[in-house]
């Protein structure tokens, strides 16, 4: 089975929202058995372009669980509070 990895690229609009948001993400990832990576801010480009200047890397144990959790009631009672909060892009990506 192969590993899947979400990767959001997000520029934030409401720093109170976005650590409401953030503050609450951790418990709807731990039934799928999902790990956050990293968090980073842009550092530099080095080719292309980006209109997002934050990123955040999850690790699912397959893409079968990044769906689940995606579609799960426990993360979309949380995307009015991400739509607030945020510019999101969300990208998953399989091994």
């Amino acid at each position: 089975m192969s590993e899947a990895y979400l990767v959001g690229q997000i520029t934030v609009k409401n720093i109170e929202k976005w650590d409401e948001y953030r503050s609450r993400v951790p418990q709807t990832l731990e039934p799928w058995g999902a790990e956050v990576v990293f968090r980073g801010a842009l550092a530099g480009m080095y080719a292309g372009e980006t209109t997002h200047p934050d990123i955040v890397v999850i690790r699912f144990p397959s893409v079968a669980a990044a769906d689940g959790w995606f579609a799960s009631a426990a993360y979309q009672a949380l995307l009015p509070i991400r739509q607030q909060a945020a510019d999101v892009t969300l990208l998953s990506y399989s091994t």
